[in-house]
């Protein structure tokens, strides 16, 4: 059999080597990773070129990853059909009064939004034409505007039905409904904390706060919306009764969403149902495409082993599962500031699941703080999507809106650590509804 050419230390110098140079020559991510690995199958006799053609095929070819362009499709239909203009007049009624009432409005939709599409970018977008001009008409620092936009847009991945969890369960394996059950309670944690971000803002700049809605008012308003709101009950409600699997109701999900907007709030029509199908495409095939690459990226790794190299020493440093689950949470802060929390599941998350084995931590623990974790990176810069989304809507740079946005992760982070040294907070409703998803 022939020696292979390169050692383990050597691949991973090659692999990760090339691909931060080709990040620094701007390289869009999807592409850097299927270029970094390129040189690899070319050098080693023992694969070709082939080898990329064959795994990102493989990756491609799985049932579950069908429920990311169908919830991107969700999201944009929410948007040009009339649905989250329902649920902004539910969320001003219910929080419009607090200080920071149209932030606080900002923050409740997300949490609204989350819980229908699982798309961070599509509520960064949608949100962002929303309310950073809104907000800053009445008042607001254009600076916390973008800040407080772009990091409630991470709640999507937090909340059910998310696409990272539909990711992480194709990838490790995992039960997406214990996943999407034990996102519930961070994900309103962090809302929670978002929330007192802002009403320490408001106190603080004096920013407006609108009358409190009359009882009437709201009843109206919850009256529109609970066909909208029905949407993650029926995503959720139906995976965990068995009634269908996650694309299923993914599918299900675009099916209810047309229905609402075409039928009930008769709000769309053809050509927005064109637009929203072709935006779909476009944002989904830049995800799939990070997929595919992603996957011949972690199997080269875990071709030579290199996993199970850069873990070698890390198991002997006897860490229980609170110090397992801080480095989980420190790997998957550090290369969301870089990589898109998709590859970063497929590359990062499959790296370190023997190690979160290793100490007991239970798979949906593990789960959520890396989930949690990569949040964070859709803010945080390099990469920061959702920040990028939301400075490129202001027409601002994103360090316009950095001082801000990193005071806002404070309390997100601090939930992060509480779900780590309290592991039964992610664990609490799967153990009351459904503990058979735990087994």
């Amino acid at each position: 059999m022939t020696a292979a050419a390169l050692s383990p230390g050597m691949a991973a110098l090659v692999l990760f080597g090339g691909f931060f140079a080709l990040l620094v020559a701007r390289v869009p991510v999807a592409f850097a990773l299927g270029l970094a690995a390129l040189p690899v199958l070319v050098i080693e006799p023992r694969l070709s070129p082939m080898v990329m053609f064959n795994e990102m095929f493989k990756a491609y070819n799985s049932f579950i990853l069908l429920a990311v362009p169908f919830f991107l499709l969700t999201a944009n239909l929410m948007n040009v059909g009339g649905i989250t203009e329902r649920l902004m007049r539910l969320s001003r009624a219910l929080v419009g009064h607090f200080p920071g009432g149209l932030a606080q409005i900002n923050v409740l939709l997300s949490v609204f939004f989350a819980g229908i599409s699982g798309s961070s970018t599509a509520d960064a977008a949608s949100q962002g034409k929303l309310f950073i001009e809104a907000q800053v008409k009445e008042g607001y620092d254009l600076s916390f505007s973008i800040a407080i936009t772009a990091v409630t847009a991470v709640l999507a991945v937090v909340i059910p039905p998310s696409i990272l969890m539909v990711v992480w369960g194709g990838v490790i394996s995992t039960s997406i409904g214990a996943m999407y059950l034990a996102g519930v309670i961070p994900g309103m944690l962090i809302g929670l904390a978002q929330m007192a971000t802002v009403h320490a803002y408001a106190k603080r700049r004096n920013y407006p706060v609108y009358p409190r809605a009359s009882a009437g008012e709201a009843v109206r308003a919850a009256f529109t919306s609970i066909p909208a709101l029905m949407t993650p009950v029926i995503i959720v409600g139906g995976i965990l009764l068995g009634w269908f699997t996650a694309t299923e109701s993914a599918a299900i999900a675009v099916l209810y969403a047309a229905g609402l907007s075409i039928f009930y709030y008769r709000a769309m029509g053809l050509r927005q149902l064109y637009g929203a199908i072709l935006d779909t495409g476009r944002l989904a095939s830049v995800a799939l495409f990070c997929v595919g690459t992603a996957s011949v990226f972690g199997w080269l790794l875990a071709y030579y082993q290199i996993p199970k190299a850069l873990l070698a020493n890390v198991t002997e440093w006897g860490l229980g599962p609170i110090g397992v689950g801080f480095l989980i949470a420190a790997a998957f802060l550090v290369v969301g500031c870089f990589l898109d929390a998709i590859p970063a599941i497929i590359i990062v998350g499959t790296t370190l699941q023997p190690l979160a084995a290793s100490v007991g931590l239970h798979p949906v623990s593990f789960a959520i703080i890396g989930i949690v974790s990569l949040a964070f990176g859709l803010v945080t810069p390099p990469y920061g999507l959702c920040l990028m989304i939301s400075c490129a809507v202001a027409k601002v740079p994103m360090k316009y809106a950095l001082k801000d946005t990193m005071i806002m992760l404070v309390p997100m982070l601090l939930v992060l650590c509480a779900i780590i040294v309290w592991p039964e907070i992610p664990l609490l409703l799967p153990r009351l509804i459904s503990p058979e998803l735990l087994k």
